[in-house]
């Protein structure tokens, strides 16, 4: 029993750990920038095509394919910002809605183009491909890597939106654009600064979990329930909310995994259910700071 509950634990806070990096940027478009970006989840696609290319084809190291997969994912996500996004900041959600979508299935079209319609694995290094013996059971090493590079995004994310000039010029942008703009800041720099962050932290998340969410043509459409999921539970704009979120969710599916996994899917959105049915605004609610 309680190897068990060890085991849920174990691969449940890993699971919630890759939907906390993949969704944190997906809070930040969201919840502070107050963006319907449905597409989300084509920049942690974006970032697991790029590691594993550059793994493959380029002969890199795991950890500069990393790099590579964060900067490939924020730049382009810098890009459509410029190009695209800013010009829907204040339309209507419908029109954010359609366009957003619209990349995810440009996103599908061109992955399926350039590298199939099939799974696209992320080639491990040698230290990360057996397994770690923990007495009740034997884990794969690689699970550890969604739970330091989480539990890293967790800080980093923290301290660059609450100690950081960045953070404090993002939060007065979000509460007051035109007051903040009258004060030096140059707040279209500083939305596309934060989206591309957004997406190069998904970016990093579709590498770590390579393994529990596949990186294929459809993977922005598979799971966008899930992270717009995770994001609704944890509380539009909270960071904490997220992270809770992810790991409540990510536990909870699990856990249905192991002990019934024809019903792990409807508990999880059960769940969704019951938290938004009881607090409509999330777990943590987002409070404007000054």
């Amino acid at each position: 029993m309680y190897s068990l509950i060890a085991s849920i634990l174990i691969d449940g806070i890993a699971y919630g750990l890759v939907l906390f990096m993949v969704s944190v940027g997906l809070t930040v478009t969201l919840g502070l920038m107050r963006f319907v970006n449905l597409a989300h989840g084509t920049f942690a696609m974006i970032g697991g095509y790029a590691a594993a290319t550059a793994i493959t084809a380029l002969g890199l190291p795991y950890g500069l394919a990393l790099i590579c997969a964060a900067l490939a994912a924020g730049a382009i996500a810098y890009g459509l910002e410029i190009a695209l996004i800013r010009r829907l900041y204040h339309r209507p959600e419908l029109d954010q809605v359609l366009l957003t979508i619209g990349l995810v299935f440009m996103g599908i079209a061109l992955s399926g183009m350039m590298f199939g319609n099939s799974l696209v694995p992320v080639r491990l290094p040698e230290f990360l491909r057996g397994a770690t013996d923990l007495g009740f059971r034997q884990v794969p090493t690689q699970r550890f890597v969604p739970l330091v590079m989480g539990l890293a995004t967790l800080i980093g994310i923290w301290l660059l939106f609450e100690r950081t000039r960045f953070g404090i010029r993002l939060r007065a942008t979000v509460d007051n654009p035109r007051a903040a703009g009258e004060l030096g800041i140059n707040t279209r720099r500083i939305y596309a600064a934060a989206f591309a962050i957004g997406a190069a932290l998904a970016g990093l998340g579709g590498v770590a979990g390579a393994e529990l969410l596949p990186v294929e043509p459809y993977y922005p459409l598979k799971y966008l329930v899930l992270f717009l999921a995770v994001v609704a539970v944890g509380g539009p704009g909270n960071m904490l909310g997220s992270f809770v979120a992810a790991l409540l969710l990510g536990i909870v599916e699990t856990a249905g995994k192991y002990l019934a996994p024809d019903f792990a899917t409807i508990a999880l959105y059960a769940l969704m259910l019951l938290v938004l049915s009881w607090r409509p605004e999330g777990l943590f609610r987002r409070t404007s700071k000054t």
